[in-house]
């Protein structure tokens, strides 16, 4: 109970507490806080700084009172001791209602870590503006999903009138689209949180995504990104449903610029393409894009075979589509050859489509012979070369075997092959690949490695003599020690494979130990 006053010092006011000189304006949310809670509780802080023995009587009186504010206190006083507290209360002019202390770390912390208190004024405001605003479009996107959720089921069940207000207008998709992409950018800029592309779009509303299921403990598990590991638990659940769709077809695409080498995706996306009878030239013009950003992925020429497979049937009785493809394809593959003149897989590709699309003769022949002037080393283009010789349906036998005689072969391109490998060896007698090319198409016409034997000798002098022995092409010897062989000069046939083990071709000394063994084994 407040103490009583009697005579005169009970009719006398109580002193007004100092005054205190203008107040700082606070910097931060905690400041302002402080600033409010001293604000309501005035007697607060000179008890913080005095205690009650340093407080004035009035003063001390005041903070006294200020206690039986607190919710129920007052009612354990007397009727009259009441009357009396309200009366000094009111006198003191202490606010009736009081903020409580505020309290460590109350404001929590921002996603960067930073203590929100520490939050200048206009910071804290737009920071719950912010809030403010996700709330607002979360009620909205919670709505919309109701909608959405029954639109899809109108066909089975058609709303009745308590629904119509679930009723799906037009345009509501693209403005949740919209808002989910709003809402992902506040959750990014107040939480840290990054959105998945997929949750925001209303589209995938309808599919439960199947998450990597990794073996427990496992001792290499992949720490997939996260963008990634969204997509793939979406491809999963589509896939498992077997669903062919435009919004599959898009979601492959994003894997695969993810992750160009997943070949699970790439088969998937065929079969989309078969399923919706997506225009082939339209799928290989996105291709070429995807080709050019990744030259060296199998997958990406793999789903390009599969792509001229399934086109073929289509137009082969059309003479100018056949030859639309042809261009288009041939430009493309001098586009990709341009960036690596050895890329297998483009060689590789290549073949495939002189194949398919016979395009065998004269023109191919110049392209590849125009990439062996650029560079006679290029033993892909050499390879090439022979294939389109030497497999041109037109007079070659069909499956005849790289390395077998190939009776078929008219002469006179057995001759002219001889003479094109003999000019492009004179230019660089020690590259391999021409001197291969001139074996291989002496066995495809059935001739013996002597025939071109007086021309390999050129390149070598004085053989078996260590002081003036001179090789201009190890290639040459190799040849000769063949040619040798054939003729039944077996110790010159040595003599060569010796000459390359010990001073022309010291790397491969155990392999041409192993030739000059094979000599012994033929003679028994």
């Amino acid at each position: 109970m407040p103490p009583k006053n009697k005579g005169a010092a009970a009719r006398a006011k109580p002193a007004e507490p100092a005054k205190p000189g203008p107040p700082e304006k606070p910097q931060t949310i905690k400041e302002l806080e402080w600033q409010w809670y001293y604000n309501t509780n005035p007697y607060q802080k000179a008890y913080e700084q005095s205690g009650l023995d340093g407080m004035t009587p009035a003063d001390r009186q005041s903070y006294l009172n200020q206690e039986y504010l607190k919710p129920g206190l007052a009612k354990t006083l007397s009727n009259k001791a009441q009357k009396e507290l309200w009366k000094q209360l009111n006198e003191a002019n202490v606010p009736l209602r009081s903020l409580p202390r505020p309290r460590d770390n109350q404001w929590g912390r921002d996603k960067n870590g930073r203590d929100v208190g520490d939050y200048t004024v206009e910071e804290y405001k737009e920071y719950r503006a912010k809030e403010r605003r996700l709330l607002l479009l979360s009620q909205d996107s919670w709505f919309f999903k109701r909608k959405h959720s029954r639109a899809r089921y109108a066909d089975q069940s058609p709303l009745n009138d308590t629904e119509k207000h679930l009723v799906l207008a037009e345009g509501d998709i693209e403005t949740e689209r919209v808002r989910r992409k709003e809402m992902a950018q506040l959750k990014q800029q107040l939480y840290g949180v990054r959105s998945n592309r997929y949750a925001e779009d209303p589209d995938w509303d309808d599919v439960i995504p199947i998450p990597q299921e990794d073996t427990e403990g496992a001792l290499a598990a992949i720490a997939y990104p996260d963008e990634y590991a969204e997509a793939m638990s979406i491809l999963r659940s589509v896939m498992a449903a077997k669903e062919y769709s435009p919004r599959c077809l898009k979601l492959t695409e994003h894997i695969i610029s993810m992750n160009p080498a997943h070949y699970t995706v790439w088969i998937y996306r065929f079969s989309i393409i078969e399923a919706l009878n997506i225009s082939i030239p339209d799928e290989i013009e996105w291709l070429n894009e995807i080709a050019l950003m990744y030259i060296k992925n199998y997958q990406i020429w793999n789903h390009r075979n599969h792509l001229i497979d399934h086109y073929y049937p289509a137009i082969v009785t059309s003479p100018d589509d056949l030859a639309a493809l042809a261009n288009s394809e041939k430009k493309f593959l001098d586009d990709m050859l341009q960036l690596d003149t050895k890329n297998y897989h483009v060689w590789s590709y290549r073949q495939y489509l002189v194949r398919k699309l016979g395009l065998w003769g004269e023109a191919e022949l110049k392209t590849v012979e125009v990439m062996i002037n650029d560079d006679v080393r290029n033993n892909s283009a050499w390879s090439h070369r022979f294939f389109v010789v030497f497999s041109d349906t037109s007079y070659s036998t069909p499956d005849s075997h790289a390395t077998e005689h190939d009776p078929k072969i008219p002469a006179e391109i057995i001759d002219r092959e001889v003479e094109y490998a003999k000019t492009k060896i004179l230019l660089a007698p020690q590259n391999q690949s021409p001197w291969n090319y001139l074996k291989g198409v002496l066995c495809k016409g059935g001739r013996k490695m002597g025939t071109v034997g007086e021309f390999a000798e050129q390149f070598v002098e004085n053989l078996g003599n260590e002081e003036t022995e001179k090789v201009r092409s190890s290639h040459a010897l190799d040849l000769l020690a063949d040619a040798y062989k054939e003729s039944g000069e077996t110790d010159l046939a040595r003599t060569a494979l010796k000459r390359l083990g010990e001073k022309w071709d010291r790397i491969r000394r155990g392999y041409w130990e192993y030739r000059s063994s094979l000599l012994d084994t033929d003679q028994s």
